[in-house]
């Protein structure tokens, strides 16, 4: 099985573009945070190449801008490629399948619920 569920921020603006067959994609990072401290207790970060395709990809650039957090659902692919220098590059990234809102930052807080009580039992007689 492959998949993935990652939450982190969009590291730049995203950009659509077209293959050559007209279908719309984009790349982008984002960076998540790892779920412990080192010893300088600084959370430490990994970087994640993602790509979107067709209305994913529109989705995500219509929506989110550099610094807007973001949760996505994919899987990891690789590939590689030689370069004009027949250097041999290795790439993993996460094909995004879906992507959605973790924050809100234009919806206004929402206020606190008051505490829910629950009723107290009521006596009865066996």
């Amino acid at each position: 099985m492959n998949k993935v569920l990652l939450v982190g921020r969009i590291t730049k603006d995203v950009e659509i573009r077209m293959t050559s067959n007209q279908t719309p994609y984009c790349n982008f990072t984002i960076a998540v945070d790892r779920r412990f401290k080192d010893a300088n207790g600084q959370r430490q970060v990994d970087f994640i190449n993602c790509v979107a395709w067709k209305q994913t990809a529109t989705f995500i650039q219509q929506y989110f801008k550099k610094g807007s957090r973001i949760g996505i659902e994919g899987n990891i692919q690789t590939r590689s490629y030689e370069d004009k220098d027949q250097v041999k590059h290795f790439i993993t990234e996460v094909i995004v399948d879906a992507a959605e809102f973790v924050e809100s930052t234009t919806a206004p807080k929402a206020q606190e619920e008051p505490e829910k009580v629950m009723p107290q039992a009521l006596p009865f007689e066996i």
